[in-house]
C-alpha cells in the first residue's frame, strides 16, 4: 500500500519551493531533493532558499533534505517532480534507484527536449513507470502568489482516480484549491503550450500593441492549442477550464510570468540571446517553442502563432515584421 504522507519533491527552483511550502501545510514531513549544495546549505542554515522565493520562511522540523536522488527515491512513495523540463534529463541521470511502487507526479511545464516527449512518456520510456501511477499537476498557479499565500488554483490530473484524489488531499489548504482531471496529455500539452502563447502575448505588448490586440491574440491561441492537441490526443475536452484557457490567461497577463517578460523583451528590441542572458530564471517556453513547432509540422492545420514565435526565437525573424503579418491573420 503506497503511503501518501510520504510526499517528496524533486527541484530546488521556484515551482519546486512553492510546491514544499503548500506541502508542508498539511504534512508532518516533506521530503526535498536539492541537488546544488548552496541551496541546501543555505536552506539548512537559514531555513529559506537563497535563490527561489527567497521570502518564504520554512519550519524546517517538516523538511527532509537531502542531496542524493537514490536516497530521497528509496525513502519516498510519492515523488512531485519539478524541475524545468530542460534540465529533467540533467536531474535524473544519477537516478539508478528502482521507481517501481513510486506514485510520480509531474509539475514540470514543458517537453523533454532531448526525447521530444511529454514528461509522462519519458518517464515511462526511461524508467517504466506506468501510466496508472503517473500524474500530472498543472496550473493556473504562480509560485509568486504562493509564496504571498494568495488564492491560487491547482489541476491534478491521472487516469487513477485513487491517486489523484490523494495527491489532492495533499495540495488543498487555505489558500490553494485543487481540481481533478482524467485529461493527462491534455493538461501536460497546455502547460507547454501555454508558454509559447504568452512569450507572443509579451512580445505584442513590448512592440505597443494595446489590449484590443492582445485579447484578440489570446483568444486565436485558445483555438490554435485545441487545434495542436487535438490530433495526438482526440479525448474530449472542455478547453475553456481553468487547466486551459485559465492557465493561458494567468501566463500571457500576469508580471510573475518569465515568458511574457522573455516576449516582451525581445519586442522591446533586445536579441532573444540578450534576452535570455538578462533573464534570471528559465523560460519554459523558449525551449518548448522548438519541440512543439517541430511537432506542428507534421500535422494537418495552420499553426501561425507557433510559427511566428518560432521564427522570431530561431530564425532571427523580425519580432515586428513577424507579428505586423500575424495580425492580418488573428481573426
Amino acid at each position: 500500500m503506497l503511503d501518501f504522507s510520504k510526499v517528496a519533491v524533486i527541484g530546488g527552483g521556484s515551482w519546486a519551493t512553492a510546491l514544499v511550502k503548500i506541502l508542508c501545510e498539511n504534512n508532518t514531513t516533506v521530503g526535498w531533493y536539492v541537488r546544488n549544495e548552496v541551496i541546501y546549505e543555505h536552506l539548512i542554515q537559514e531555513g529559506h532558499n537563497p535563490n527561489y522565493l527567497s521570502s518564504v520562511e520554512f519550519d524546517m522540523s517538516r523538511l527532509d533534505l537531502h542531496t542524493d536522488i537514490n536516497k530521497i527515491t528509496l525513502l519516498y512513495d510519492v515523488l512531485i517532480i519539478a524541475t524545468p523540463s530542460f534540465y529533467i534529463d540533467n536531474v535524473l541521470a544519477p537516478l539508478t534507484a528502482s521507481l517501481e511502487n513510486k506514485v510520480i507526479f509531474s509539475a514540470v511545464k514543458g517537453i523533454v527536449p532531448e526525447q521530444k516527449v511529454l514528461v509522462g512518456a519519458y518517464l515511462a520510456e526511461k524508467f517504466n513507470v506506468d501510466e496508472a501511477v503517473f500524474g500530472v499537476i498543472g496550473g493556473p498557479c504562480h509560485a509568486e502568489e504562493v509564496a504571498l499565500e494568495r488564492l491560487s488554483y491547482l489541476t491534478v490530473a491521472s487516469s487513477n482516480i485513487n491517486i489523484a484524489e490523494q495527491m489532492k488531499e495533499k495540495l488543498g489548504c487555505a489558500y490553494i484549491q485543487v481540481s481533478l482531471s482524467d485529461d493527462v496529455m491534455g493538461v501536460e500539452y497546455a502547460a507547454t503550450l501555454k508558454n509559447v502563447y504568452a512569450i507572443a502575448v509579451g512580445i505584442a505588448h513590448g512592440l505597443g500593441f494595446g489590449d484590443n490586440f492582445i485579447s484578440v491574440l489570446i483568444s486565436n491561441s485558445m483555438r490554435e492549442m485545441k487545434r495542436f492537441i487535438k490530433p495526438i490526443d482526440n479525448n474530449k475536452r472542455d478547453i475553456n477550464k481553468s487547466a486551459y484557457l485559465g492557465d493561458l490567461l494567468v501566463t500571457a497577463y500576469s508580471v510573475f510570468s518569465r515568458n511574457r517578460m522573455l516576449g516582451n523583451m525581445i519586442g522591446k528590441g533586445y536579441t532573444v540571446k540578450a534576452a535570455l542572458v538578462e533573464m534570471t530564471m528559465i523560460a519554459e517556453g523558449y525551449y518548448g517553442t522548438k519541440t512543439t513547432y517541430e511537432m506542428s509540422t507534421t500535422f494537418d492545420g495552420e499553426y501561425p502563432i507557433l510559427e511566428c514565435v518560432y521564427q522570431v526565437l530561431y530564425e532571427k525573424g523580425s519580432a515586428k515584421k513577424k507579428m505586423n503579418l500575424l495580425s492580418k491573420v488573428l481573426d
